[in-house]
């Protein structure tokens, strides 16, 4: 007699009304978290804006860059334009902080998709009837650094491709200085992501952001260029 397998519980989807539920709740606080961030970024700037006057006073000036270190770290926040409203206001000398900012908040945001379980990804997807993605997810992550990478570059439709995993730190620095790339998640997000992957390490990544984030601060204070502020 045949001997019935027993349908696996990590691949076993709740009850559709609690799917559903659990479902419209992520949604509704990912708006509610959006709207306040909005509200936050818009304030912030205003904020910076209408302190011009005393940010050379150390302590006030800490206080933005760990504001502008907060809100980069965030994912689709444009921080960055929180970071050339100081740069504005207070002028080439405080390019170093603002860049050391950018690369604390980036790489926060790095860490932070590190340590993401992976299980919470698990339940999001079986709550909307992705068996099949959570089947991939328990096979990625069982896998090794460089078996992640091996398997991801497999799944490359085009052999061409591989060279996007291959020189994944190289791209992650194209990304973050893309123009525009809150549409993608911004520098937070595309960092977040970075390390959920799981197929980049901490120091080299940490390096990366620090390389890629240094450019604009930089020349401005090697070459005291002033930030024009809008009137």
């Amino acid at each position: 007699m045949d001997q019935q397998t027993s349908p696996d519980p990590l691949l076993t989807p709740p009850p559709l009304k609690v799917g559903v539920l659990r479902t419209v709740l992520r949604i509704s606080a990912i708006l509610v978290l959006a709207f306040a961030l909005h509200h936050l970024f818009a304030w912030s700037e205003g904020w910076v804006a209408q302190r011009q006057d005393s940010l050379a006073m150390p302590g006030l000036m800490l206080v933005v860059l760990v504001i502008y270190a907060a809100l980069i770290a965030i994912p689709f926040v444009p921080g960055v334009e929180i970071g050339l409203s100081v740069l504005a206001v207070s002028g080439p000398d405080m390019a170093p902080l603002v860049w050391l900012a950018t690369t604390t908040g980036l790489s926060l945001s790095y860490m932070v998709g590190c340590t993401v379980p992976y299980r919470w990804l698990h339940r999001m997807l079986l709550d909307l009837r992705l068996t099949g993605a959570c089947r991939l997810l328990t096979k990625f992550e069982a896998l090794s650094l460089v078996e992640r990478t091996q398997w991801i570059q497999s799944l490359m439709p085009i052999r061409a491709l591989t060279w996007v995993v291959r020189y994944r730190y190289v791209n992650l620095a194209a990304l973050i200085n893309i123009p525009g790339n809150s549409v993608i998640g911004g520098g937070g997000g595309i960092a977040f992501i970075s390390g959920l992957s799981g197929v980049f390490r901490p120091i080299p990544t940490i390096l990366t952001i620090a390389l890629a984030t240094a450019p604009v601060p930089l020349t401005i204070w090697l070459f005291g260029w002033q930030i024009p502020w809008p009137e």
